[in-house]
């Protein structure tokens, strides 16, 4: 068998593609609970119509929910914010039927936040940045 294999910069319809084939081996694996789009799960909180705080989530396949961003104003931090958008995003996944939540943080940034609410440590990638950790958490819902 002759081939012509070759390697190049994907477009972005071939991007969509192969991120098609990965979704539809997936589901021939595991049926998705839902469907194939995720659901967002994106709030702000703003003051005076400034965003002060804000999270960017989604519920994907099976339920899951994945925490993206969740960003407080240093101005507007130890007010509780954070928590409340937290706590809006695992009610809103566990009325789909989630079970679980995972995300990643730094050390620099909210690792000590996520643990005070029952966020824990699965994974850690040292020196990434260098002289920084990232750590891959969850919790069960």
């Amino acid at each position: 068998m002759t081939s012509n294999l070759e390697m190049g910069i994907s477009t972005p319809d071939e991007v969509t593609y192969v991120d098609n084939l990965i979704v539809e081996f997936n589901q021939s694996q595991v049926p998705f609970t839902q469907g194939p789009e995720p659901v967002a799960a994106n709030y702000v909180i703003k003051d005076n119509g400034k965003i002060v705080a804000g999270i960017n989530a989604i519920i994907y396949h099976w339920a899951m929910l994945y925490i993206d961003v969740l960003f407080v104003d240093a101005q507007y931090r130890g007010r509780g914010l954070g928590s409340q958008l937290l706590q809006t995003v695992e009610e809103q996944a566990k009325s789909f039927g989630s079970k679980l939540s995972h995300l990643d943080t730094f050390d620099f940034q909210a690792r000590d936040f996520y643990l005070k609410h029952g966020y824990e440590i699965f994974g850690t990638l040292e020196n990434c940045p260098e002289g920084y950790n990232r750590y891959y958490m969850k919790k069960i819902l």
